[in-house]
């Protein structure tokens, strides 16, 4: 998961580009860059670290131009650890390619042998957001040989990566001389949006939260399949480029619950809504497990379960308390060593405010659980905090099944609900009574609130894949080419190194 930006303006846009960066963080902290460019050369400054560490007075002076492309970087292909995998990502040819990416091809390691077998072209590092900018950067070469770069050209090319490249993918790219290029691929798995200024200036994001929040009015979703080809004097082309049969409108759903920030809106669907949506069906689901009369108090676990948890509250009757307090400021768990460390960390991380459940029957309501390990050392928390019981709910279905579109999600083995049955998970949490959203309720209340969509992606959920090529020796290739720091984060305690979309 990540985010991205682009800008086409008439004045300087590295200042424009870090606002939005910071408004998309929630999308990633792992890595961060900018590239701008002036007179057909490009401008670039990248490195690991969150935005505000990764650009200092320096290197924003370093980025002039009136166009330019931004990431953050949460990293689920490729080597984390390595700097030259944070983007955005440069090749000279054809005409010189700059390119964002948010998702994860499914079809990368094939795609790196055709590239070097028949399209004769290097890739250099192991992510496969380099291997999408080398597809299409052959695929352009390819439809201008001979002729001259215009939209039609470069719907052409972007029609051609959509026939060969398989997963998700919102792609931004700037073409030295020419313009800015944005596309999705034909599900629309992962967001992109674009808007306008008063002065016409064009800018292209993950989620609205970014247009709004540097003075944009929103336009529309980048619809899927779409590709828009926005010259240099801000003039937007727009073209279908996928074959409509493989056009499917199904987003993750996964966006809604937790990655995305509640004041966004994707796909026409307000984040803020679907989650109190969550919270309305989960309360029907909880009366039927956990009678509302021996619930004290409604506690939140900070911070996207929040909207879920007060309509929860307030459908059931029962007060809705801030009992945990988390600290933004805690090092990601991942990266020390040994359990003990891990466990200490989270307790940092979330410090139980104790008047809220001494001697109280209080139920904790969570966005998703993953892992499990977090849950547990949370409800263990509030029994330590003096509660009576504790009840866990929580706004997403199990998650059973890995995630292969973007979301680092681990193999199926490390997923707590995972050959288990609920009260199997509960056992292992500790709590007093577990309660799971229904898969098919949650696709029906998020859904309602577009009913033009043909459905969602919630194969961590149902193990439907939404592409309909992923099989299971696709995901253990997949988890072959996981990120380098995979083996420290397979044993990370705390879901809440996830970025937390209410922290942008």
């Amino acid at each position: 998961m990540c985010g991205i930006v682009g800008v086409v303006s008439n004045a300087p846009v590295n200042q424009l580009i870090y606002d939005a960066l910071l408004l998309l963080q929630h999308r990633g902290q792992d890595a961060a860059g900018i590239v701008t460019q002036l007179d057909r050369k490009f401008f670039m400054h990248k490195a690991k670290g969150m935005v505000r560490d990764v650009f200092r007075t320096r290197n924003m002076r370093a980025l002039p131009g009136s166009t330019g492309l931004g990431q953050v970087r949460y990293p689920t292909a490729g080597d984390a650890n390595s700097e030259e995998e944070a983007q955005p990502f440069y090749v000279n040819a054809p005409f010189g390619i700059v390119l964002v990416h948010n998702g994860n091809i499914t079809n990368a390691k094939v795609l790196r042998k055709e590239l070097f077998s028949t399209d004769h072209r290097h890739t250099n590092t192991t992510s496969d957001s380099e291997v999408l900018l080398n597809v299409f950067a052959h695929e352009l070469d390819r439809v201008t040989v001979g002729g001259a770069l215009t939209p039609e050209t470069v719907f052409k090319a972007v029609s051609a990566v959509h026939r060969r490249v398989r997963g998700s993918y919102a792609v931004i790219a700037m073409i030295a001389g020419y313009g800015t290029l944005a596309f999705r691929d034909p599900h629309g798995i992962r967001p992109l949006c674009f808007g306008r200024s008063q002065d016409g200036t064009v800018m292209v994001a993950s989620e609205s939260v970014a247009l709004e929040g540097t003075g944009y009015a929103f336009e529309r979703d980048v619809t899927p399949g779409e590709a828009l080809f926005i010259a240099l004097d801000g003039t937007v082309h727009a073209r279908q480029c996928a074959a409509p049969e493989k056009v499917h409108h199904t987003p993750c759903i996964f966006e809604y619950i937790y990655l995305a920030r509640p004041d966004s809106v994707l796909d026409g669907i307000s984040v803020y809504q679907a989650r109190l949506n969550l919270g309305e069906t989960l309360a029907k689901r909880l009366v039927s497990t956990v009678p509302p009369n021996e619930i004290d108090v409604v506690i939140p676990i900070p911070e996207s379960s929040r909207p879920s948890a007060m309509q929860l509250a307030e459908l059931i009757g029962k007060p809705y308390r801030e009992g945990f307090v988390k600290n933004r400021y805690v090092g990601r768990t991942f990266i020390m060593p040994g359990q003990n460390v891990r466990k200490k960390s989270v307790r940092q991380k979330l410090n139980a405010i104790g008047s809220e459940f001494k001697g109280r029957n209080v139920l904790l309501v969570d966005d998703s659980i993953v892992r499990g390990t977090t849950s547990r050392e949370i409800v263990q928390m509030a029994r330590e905090a003096g509660a009576n019981k504790v009840f866990l709910a929580s706004a997403a279905p199990p998650v059973r099944y890995p995630n292969v579109y973007g979301i680092d999600m681990p193999t199926s083995e490390e997923l707590v609900a995972n050959g288990r049955s609920i009260e199997q998970i509960r056992e292992l949490i500790g709590c007093d009574a577990l309660i799971y959203q229904d898969v098919d309720a949650m696709k029906r209340t998020i859904g309602a609130l577009n009913p033009s969509l043909e459905g969602f992606d919630a194969s961590c959920f149902d193990g439907i894949y939404v592409t309909g090529d992923v099989t299971v020796d696709t995901i253990a290739s997949l988890n072959e080419g996981r990120n380098a720091s995979g083996a420290e984060e397979a044993e990370d305690s705390s879901r809440l190194t996830l970025p937390n979309a209410a922290q942008g």
